[in-house]
């Protein structure tokens, strides 16, 4: 069964019927044999930038659980393994929620839905 990671920004624009969302993205999603991941990582950093007011959502940010229950998405959790994977990644992304994603993806062996070109330079296999 193929799976998928949702970036953050996947996330929110997949939740929020976002255009700006790619429709090879969309239909990989929506696709019935597959499985979606949603990182902690990216309900952390949603939760930051909703608190310092980076960021405004459709819907009140306690409602996100329920939309990950409704689309069928699987929290994947972060590892120990995961941190020691972040540890040793080039920097060819600065941001710490991207490292983490990316991390996550290649020990889980994971695509991850993202629109971020810096991704794929870590091997990870991106789709968009």
């Amino acid at each position: 069964m193929e799976q998928n990671l949702l970036d953050t920004h996947t996330l929110i624009w997949f939740i929020e019927g976002d255009k700006q969302l790619s429709r090879i993205a969309r239909s990989s999603i929506e696709e019935a044999n597959v499985l979606n991941y949603v990182s902690i990582a990216s309900l952390w950093e949603i939760a930051i930038k909703v608190s310092l007011k980076k960021l405004e959502l459709k819907q009140p940010f306690d409602q996100i659980n329920k939309q990950l229950i409704e689309n069928g998405f699987e929290l994947l959790p972060v590892t120990f393994a995961d941190t020691l994977t972040v540890s040793t990644l080039p920097f060819h992304h600065r941001d710490p929620f991207d490292r983490l994603i990316i991390a996550q993806a290649l020990n889980s062996g994971i695509n991850v839905i993202t629109k971020d070109e810096n991704i794929p330079l870590y091997g990870v296999k991106v789709i968009w």
